[in-house]
């Protein structure tokens, strides 16, 4: 009993450690955003309204990652595609944000009809490669799905319009993903402002 209560109270401390980081960094407004951890068949997950930046104890709740239980409720409205993503990929971390590059270029991607954001820095190009640009409403089945697939064969993916899903062996994995994808997003960004003839290349 002593060792299952260590590990949870670690388990949520890093939660609440890279929940201010996000916060921190701009990489998500303070009560937007989620992050999850898995233990065993289980996952201890952010609940719907908390700020990442003030997470204790009482902000994670612990759901089934196979089924539903009435902790549903209180989790967050984002459960379904944490749950997706755990069941069709090897992660064992899970962040959400909503960096605003990453949004941006999501729009951008859309409009020029791409399905993809194509990094031009090195580091993006080297650690994510394209980066996929995924659809559905916000907790839906269909953003369950297209994230969980776009994830089993990527670090990282962008919601269209919405924010980023990254994945990871630990939370600390998962928030380099994140950044990554935000920078990546944010250097193509400047790059097609500053050149704009070159833009959708």
């Amino acid at each position: 009993m002593l060792l299952f209560r260590y590990i949870w109270v670690k388990m949520w401390q890093e939660i609440a450690k890279y929940g201010r980081k996000l916060v921190e960094h701009g990489l998500v407004e303070s009560s937007f955003g989620n992050i999850s951890v898995r233990a065993g068949d289980k996952m201890l997950i952010t609940r719907s309204g908390s700020a990442l930046d003030e997470i204790t104890e009482d902000s994670v709740v612990e759901v089934e990652i196979e089924g539903t239980s009435s902790l549903d409720l209180i989790a967050s409205s984002e459960s379904v595609v944490h749950r997706e993503i755990y069941r069709r990929t090897q992660a064992l971390a899970i962040i959400h944000a909503h960096c605003p590059y990453s949004v941006v270029g999501s729009l951008r991607a859309k409009k020029a009809g791409k399905t993809s954001i194509l990094p031009v820095d090195s580091e993006g190009q080297y650690f994510l490669g394209e980066i996929p640009v995924v659809m559905g409403g916000i907790g839906s089945r269909e953003l369950a799905e297209n994230t969980a697939l776009a994830l089993s064969e990527h670090r990282g993916a962008v919601v269209y319009s919405h924010g980023t899903f990254a994945v990871g062996k630990a939370l600390s994995e998962a928030y380099v993903v994140t950044t990554q994808l935000e920078h990546s997003c944010r250097v193509k960004y400047l790059y097609e402002l500053a050149e704009p003839r070159e833009f959708h290349r």
